[in-house]
């Protein structure tokens, strides 16, 4: 049993020549608190264990602890896995462009509510209003934080304590387990569910509006499809309705794509241009997903509803910041100058050709000795494109242990995420940046010579 009397104090530990090293580092404070951990830690131990730590072996374990809880958990990773929207790993990727506008605002003032021009308080919406207008035909825009706040500020400011049609095939939860039902009720808004789970008639839609509504949604189903025996009206039958009655249309397109993504041989993902051109009133979109910019929630739409929207109390607490805002314009630019495919990281992604990823795929099996290069198929992800994919050639590496493998790449840094499947750990070229190449084959060459060892 150890003699609780001979555990160091707390100030004979500060005043060792190595705890000084440490209060370099971390701060007096958080050196002290965690020396009162771990003796505290002894104390209880020591009616079970007879031996007593050195003073030099206590203040290890201190340092121990001190860089565990230091070190960064939000840190890059190299994404082999295929998912282009990899909505774990931070969705879309930023353009150069996008990048350097977010340091430019970052290490300077900025004009983010400033109008040089009158000398006076401007408007942090201003930015990229005019350019998301110019780019779908809309009359105004408002930007916020994420595609949810920007559907719950939508029905806050136009249909609370009111009646919202929507059809319960579109009532879908989304990432993260939040749920349409409950954005919507959040807001104050009525939920009023209109046809049968498969099946939905514009007459549902006409019984619903005319007991009375103030506003009828329609929520794309972007991360499942619905297969069978269905029937949904069309966007334009739901908006020529809805206007017979002088009922706005909110549509949430969640996605976001400005490209048609049957040129890359996709499915197509509905438009944002599209339900502008059909007459929605309100359109939502994320900033992260197919327009690839930041996270960001986008309203579009006639003027003066994005009037009611900007004026509302919710769009202080939801408001973008200047980071995400410079980062936004940046992107919204290479849409206007027709260069997408070369300078967004997404559609670059989506663009790239099977015989480009095979080349590559088959320079990192060159490079390590090792694997086979396969046919297989990447997907967008992000919720955009359910069951969608893209063909791709991928590195895959067969070996008796392949969850052991794959866990051990996660520990590497930067950490390197594949797919294991069928007892092989597949590597995507597709989600793979250029620059990212080297990096990928020495993590390779390193664990598969322990692997072997």
């Amino acid at each position: 049993m150890t003699n609780l009397s001979r555990i160091p104090s707390v100030d004979r530990l500060l005043r060792h020549a190595n705890a000084s090293q440490l209060i370099d580092q971390f701060g007096r404070g958080m050196v002290t608190d965690t020396i009162r951990e771990v003796l505290e830690q002894l104390r209880q131990r020591g009616m079970a264990n007879g031996r007593l730590p050195e003073i030099e072996e206590i203040l290890t374990t201190v340092n121990t602890i001190l860089e565990s809880s230091a070190s960064d958990t939000l840190i890059p990773v190299i994404n082999a896995t295929g998912v282009i929207l990899h909505t774990n790993l931070g969705r879309a990727l930023l353009c150069t462009d996008a990048l350097e506008a977010v340091e430019r605002v970052s290490r300077s003032y900025s004009t983010l509510e400033y109008d040089l021009e009158k000398g006076e308080r401007g408007s942090r919406s201003e930015h990229a209003a005019a350019l998301l207008c110019q780019l779908t035909g809309a009359e105004d825009a408002f930007v916020v934080n994420n595609n949810a706040g920007a559907v719950l500020l939508c029905l806050s400011a136009l249909a609370s304590r009111r009646r919202v049609v929507i059809s319960r095939p579109q009532l879908v939860e989304i990432g993260g387990g939040f749920r349409i039902p409950d954005v919507m009720k959040q807001s104050g808004a009525r939920l009023v569910e209109v046809g049968t789970t498969n099946r939905v008639h514009i007459e549902d839609y006409a019984a619903a509006i005319q007991d009375g509504a103030a506003l009828v949604m329609r929520a794309h189903s972007s991360n499942f499809r619905l297969v069978g025996f269905t029937s949904q009206p069309t966007l334009q039958e739901i908006i020529e309705l809805s206007h017979r009655f002088g009922l706005p249309v909110l549509d949430d397109l969640g996605s976001g794509a400005l490209l048609d993504t049957e040129k890359y041989g996709l499915a197509h993902e509905p438009m944002v241009q599209e339900s502008i051109r059909a007459g929605a009133d309100l359109v939502c979109f994320s900033g992260d997903k197919l327009l690839g910019g930041p996270q960001a929630g986008i309203i579009l739409g006639k003027r003066e509803l994005i009037k009611k929207i900007r004026r509302h109390p919710l769009a202080r607490a939801l408001r973008i910041d200047k980071m995400s805002l410079a980062a936004l314009t940046a992107t919204l630019r290479h849409y206007l100058k027709g260069d997408v495919e070369a300078v967004i990281p997404v559609w670059r992604m989506i663009a790239a050709s099977p015989d480009r990823l095979k080349q590559r795929a088959d320079a990192w099996r060159s490079a390590i000795g090792s694997g086979e290069v396969i046919e297989e198929n990447s997907t967008v992800g992000g919720g955009s494109l359910p069951e969608e994919t893209l063909p791709t050639y991928v590195l895959a590496l067969e070996m008796r242990h392949v969850t052991e493998f794959a866990a051990n790449l996660r520990r590497a840094r930067p950490p390197l995420l594949c797919r294991v499947q069928s007892g092989r750990a597949l590597f995507d070229p597709r989600t793979v940046l250029d620059e990212e190449d080297q990096k990928l084959i020495d993590i390779l060459k390193i664990n598969l010579s322990r692997s072997k060892s």
